[in-house]
């Protein structure tokens, strides 16, 4: 994948879209801000966890944000 291209972006760019059409809202972006944690994840585990990307936050935030907001599945 190209470095221009970082792995999410797109799911990044949905929620930012999101956030600055309902004014920061986030709990009408909750669809949005899931989508990229999953991406997230999905990126971490295909790469042992050494994965990078500007859209995704670090691991164990991913896991703890997923793990706090109801979804356990891998």
């Amino acid at each position: 994948m190209p470095k221009d291209n970082p792995p999410c972006q797109p799911e990044a760019c949905s929620l930012q879209t999101c956030l600055n059409k309902n004014t920061y809202s986030p709990d009408k972006c909750d669809q949005q801000l899931r989508q990229l944690y999953k991406c997230c994840r999905g990126m971490y585990e295909a790469t042992n966890g050494k994965g990078e990307s500007s859209a995704c936050p670090s691991l164990s935030v991913v896991y703890r944000w997923l793990k706090n907001h109801g979804d356990t599945t891998k």
